[in-house]
């Protein structure tokens, strides 16, 4: 049999290159039986952007587009933007592109834009098999009203799901969305939301036993347990809870970490400052690269974030560091990545007394933290991109 006819052709459509995704194709690149082609439909955050939650311009310092193939369409919008909606992104190259790459499997991420509905119309007509791979979680999805869910019904169960030869999940919630609208059991495949666990986990052996080093490095004090949450300072990620849980616990021998910057940092630095708060540091943005030294530094990691947040990656890199996890009950992955008393522990999201008494268990309980610590990395092992490429091997 020719070498060839055991090659997998594979194709991913992306609105933008992504931190979290380049290294994934490297790895696919890697492997001698795919050929891997990213699309890209806009290349706004190659070239640097203003992040309206971070509030500061944002250009990531890790490579995104070296060690695998990939090619940038043309964006025909009127208004040619990530952020200015569905039609941000309207593509009409994929049809020429696509009719080049007959046999292959394209891997569709979403339906925000347009581009991802004429990317379907160009993959049939060029025979391709079609994968979505979607983030919605069934637990937020739920939170809709009856007429929305009515109408999400109609155009998921009746056409859009039907449209694809496989869906790929990315945790228990996302498969439990699927089989909500009908997705049949035998086109499900499981490819785990993962973060570059080799990366990240160099980065903590590294940084494992130089704490104290690190903590003067960074301003942070040496001795006390150190409580650390990542992320936009924005309404949907709530960090006004965790401050206000911080404050409930009262325990000088913490500290409280942001590391992150919005628009809600001034409400922030208001309920610090009026209740005259100890030990409490936001950091502003900090790069990919700078980001492991706040993890390696820290002992819990928490994330109090509302509706919207459909995984939350940020779990997957705390995790990576050894960190004991307390995440809010509607986050996406907590079903998948948070065990209850055995690397964390989740509350019910705005419950600021729940939060601040899981997190009082964590900072005084030395055993217990350790234990979790462990079980937090065993736990990550199985979020990998290895296992994405096994699923995508079998297909």
């Amino acid at each position: 049999m020719n070498k060839l006819e055991n090659i997998k052709k594979i194709i991913f459509l992306l609105s933008y290159p992504i931190q979290y995704f380049s290294p994934l194709f490297v790895e696919m690149a890697k492997q001698p039986d795919f050929a891997l082609l990213v699309l890209y439909c806009s290349d706004e955050n190659v070239k640097g952007h203003i992040d309206k939650g971070f509030g500061v311009k944002v250009k990531w310092d890790i490579t995104l587009l070296e060690g695998y193939n990939y090619k940038f369409l043309k964006n025909n919008s009127w208004k040619p933007s990530i952020f200015k909606g569905f039609f941000g992104l309207i593509n009409f190259e994929i049809f020429k592109v696509l009719r080049k790459e007959k046999g292959s499997y394209l891997v569709i991420h979403g339906w925000a834009f347009a581009t991802n509905f004429l990317a379907v119309a160009a993959g049939k007509l060029s025979g391709l098999k079609l994968c979505l791979r979607s983030e919605n979680p069934l637990n937020q999805e739920l939170l809709k009203s009856k007429f929305i869910l009515f109408l999400r019904k109609l155009f998921f169960r009746y056409f859009w799901f039907k449209l694809f030869d496989y869906c790929f999940y990315i945790g228990s919630q996302n498969k439990k969305l699927y089989e909500y609208y009908g997705v049949k059991k035998e086109k499900l495949i499981f490819t785990p939301y993962a973060v570059d666990n080799e990366r990240f986990r160099n980065e903590y052996e590294k940084y494992k036993d130089k704490k104290p080093e690190l903590r003067k490095e960074l301003g942070y004090p040496v001795n006390k347990k150190i409580i650390l949450t990542s992320g936009k300072y924005i309404a949907k990620k709530r960090p006004m809870d965790l401050i206000k849980a911080y404050h409930l616990l009262n325990n000088e021998n913490t500290a409280l970490v942001f590391l992150g910057d919005g628009e809600l940092r001034k409400d922030m630095e208001d309920y610090i400052s009026n209740y005259k708060l100890n030990d409490v540091y936001l950091t502003g943005f900090k790069n990919q690269s700078e980001i492991v030294k706040y993890f390696a530094a820290s002992d819990i990691f928490v994330l109090p974030s509302s509706t919207g947040e459909t995984w939350e990656l940020v779990v997957n890199e705390a995790m990576n560091f050894g960190l004991p996890v307390i995440v809010s009950d509607i986050v996406g992955c907590v079903n998948d990545l948070v065990k209850e008393n055995n690397n964390g522990f989740t509350f019910k999201l705005k419950n600021i007394e729940e939060l601040s008494k899981k997190i009082n268990i964590l900072v005084t309980d030395n055993e217990l933290r350790n234990q979790f610590a462990a079980n937090s990395i065993d736990i990550i092992n199985n979020y990998s991109y290895n296992n994405i490429i096994k699923e995508l091997r079998e297909l």
